[in-house]
């Protein structure tokens, strides 16, 4: 349809994760919790690392910049779906709709900073004697602001390309927020073009990160064998089970919601799978940076010990 003949919609509907009343106030309950642990453990993580000087390294500056991106990730969602819970109307503007799915760009800069993150690690057991060289403070601020460059220009193509789709026929999105499946969906126009750019560009950010991931644990695992010392390598082992965690939890949602076949897809299951990397996984990737790295325990324990003693 023409969008010249086309009466295009101000605002859109979002349907949520549930239509019944009951159901929506436990899951507000429920929501407003995993949004407090959210914001509480990621902001805690990040002040936490820049309190303690035995956590200012490259690997710890890349999990504060993770928990601020998790951060402001879940907070692109969570306010809304929150407010949402709580209205008769689910209504969000045309203008916000296209703002909140730019703002999923952090979902990007997570997936490029987890691998990011294992090439730190590589470089860290497979080429330790060159580490502080390879990983300077200026490398480590250039792979940040990669990470987020690439992210942010790859969603202001796709809102650029849904910007230009027109939505005559229908405002309801089956969706807790505005994404791009959930909108081509309902579009009036020929979404091929938009769909291609999709899955190029998923592609090459999702894949080439996997890749990085996959190559820098191929030769961390070697060079781990390789060692001669049962403690040496459950010493480092031990410094990627976390950010290995992270990765497997991360990448196999990403893959499940974007590239499974067609013939599996489901918007309900879109849904749940988009609840888990948009609001669950920011809570717990500083929760298992925490329980399983001895350094963030012990400088945790450092600070409420100082606190205690204060008192």
């Amino acid at each position: 349809m023409a969008i010249e003949n086309c009466t295009m919609f101000t605002d859109f509907i979002l349907l949520g994760l549930s239509g019944r009343r009951d159901v929506q106030q436990g899951l507000f309950v429920l929501f407003l919790l995993v949004y407090g642990i959210t914001v509480i453990a990621n902001l805690g993580m990040i002040l936490l690392i820049s309190m303690d000087p035995r956590l200012h390294t490259p690997m710890y500056y890349f999990l504060s910049s993770l928990s601020f991106c998790d951060v402001c990730y879940s907070s692109t969602v969570s306010p809304k779906m929150l407010a949402d819970f709580l209205s008769e109307q689910k209504k969000i503007a045309y203008n916000l709709c296209m703002v909140q799915m730019f703002f999923g760009a952090f979902g990007g800069v997570e997936c490029v900073m987890l691998s990011v993150m294992a090439y730190d690690r590589y470089v860290a057991i497979c080429n330790p004697i060159q580490y502080t060289v390879t990983m300077s403070r200026r490398v480590c601020i250039q792979l940040v602001a990669t990470a987020y460059t690439t992210a942010f220009m790859d969603m202001a193509v796709f809102t650029y390309f849904t910007h230009q789709l027109s939505f005559c026929n229908s405002n309801i999105i089956n969706h807790f927020f505005c994404d791009l499946p959930p909108l081509l969906a309902i579009s009036t126009s020929d979404t091929t073009t938009s769909e291609i750019i999709m899955t190029v560009s998923c592609s090459c950010v999702v894949g080439s990160s996997i890749i990085t991931v996959l190559l820098s644990y191929s030769y961390i695992v070697t060079t781990i064998l390789r060692m001669k010392s049962a403690t040496g390598r459950r010493k480092a082992f031990s410094t990627c089970a976390s950010h290995l965690t992270a990765v497997t939890i991360f990448y196999g949602a990403l893959l499940f919601m974007y590239f499974r076949p067609n013939s599996s897809y489901s918007m309900d299951t879109d849904k749940v799978a988009s609840v888990f990397y948009t609001v669950v996984i920011p809570m717990l990737n500083p929760l298992i940076y925490s329980l399983r790295n001895k350094d963030v325990k012990g400088a945790l324990k450092k600070v409420v010990v100082t606190k205690l003693c204060s008192e």
